[in-house]
């Protein structure tokens, strides 16, 4: 068993490129079940769903098992928020085929799945240096489409999941734009407490969001990197001395081409 522990920790953590394939392919599988759970939240519950919710719960299942396995502090590993959230998809996942009927809860939770991206964002920042330069606009995108999709499948089971299908759940997603932005159509509105106080909820989160999209998009560039004298963590990319304390930088660049 310690072998095998020592292999699966070699897998998440090494830097052999038999680990760094391993990981990339994680990255691979987390964006493509985030994407499922998209697709699929306003789908039919049939039998095909069903086996595909399965498997993708026992997936997500043994990566969850091994990442807390692993963990040197298994207590965090288990508070993180994207470990929570993994925990209640797999939880709502594997309970769906108890259920004649696909539950609006349960589409919700399996929203929770986008909070996994920012796990994917952690090991993107690890492996690519494109990431790391544009960190702050890609954060700020994810924050935007995490909140967009996770608010419209929560006004989906509110709002419009008595419209059954796909029509509703544009409805939906519409809706939520349209509030986010404060466009104001008018022609799709929660008239209840609950969904007024929505709005609301939305309007404010949603113009914060894109600000802060717009500030990381047009403000000068910088990349995370760990002064190891003073500690300041933002740098220009091409930095070779800390502008507070003029500590010596190795940030690592891609360098000169000659093209």
């Amino acid at each position: 068993m310690k072998d095998l522990k020592r292999s699966i920790r070699l897998l998440y953590r090494g830097d052999s490129r038999r680990a760094r394939r391993f990981r990339y392919g994680l990255i691979v599988f987390d964006t493509l079940t985030i994407l499922y759970f998209i697709a699929t939240a306003a789908l039919p519950h049939g039998q095909i769903t069903t086996i595909a919710d399965i498997v993708f719960g026992v997936l997500i299942l043994l990566d969850l098992l091994a990442r807390f396995w692993i963990a040197d502090n298994r207590r965090r590993e288990f508070t993180r928020i994207y470990t929570l959230a993994d925990v209640v998809v797999v939880i709502s996942v594997l309970l769906a085929p108890l259920f004649s009927a696909n539950l609006g809860f349960l589409r919700v939770l399996r929203g929770l799945r986008l909070i996994h991206a920012y796990h994917l964002l952690r090991d993107l920042r690890r492996e690519s240096l494109f990431f790391r330069r544009h960190e702050d606009a890609i954060l700020a995108a994810v924050n935007l489409f995490v909140f967009i999709f996770v608010t419209t499948s929560v006004v989906f089971v509110l709002a419009f999941d008595e419209q059954d299908g796909f029509p509703g759940y544009v409805d939906a997603l519409y809706f939520t734009v349209a509030t986010l932005t404060t466009t104001g159509f008018g022609d799709i509105t929660l008239t209840t407490a609950t969904g007024k106080l929505l709005s609301v909820f939305i309007m404010v989160v949603g113009v914060a969001l894109f600000v802060q999209l717009a500030r990381a998009i047009f403000q000068p560039s910088k990349i995370r990197y760990t002064c190891p004298q003073c500690g300041l963590n933002r740098h220009d990319p091409d930095a070779i001395h800390c502008k507070h304390c003029g500590e010596s930088l190795k940030i690592e660049t891609e360098g000169n081409t000659g093209a």
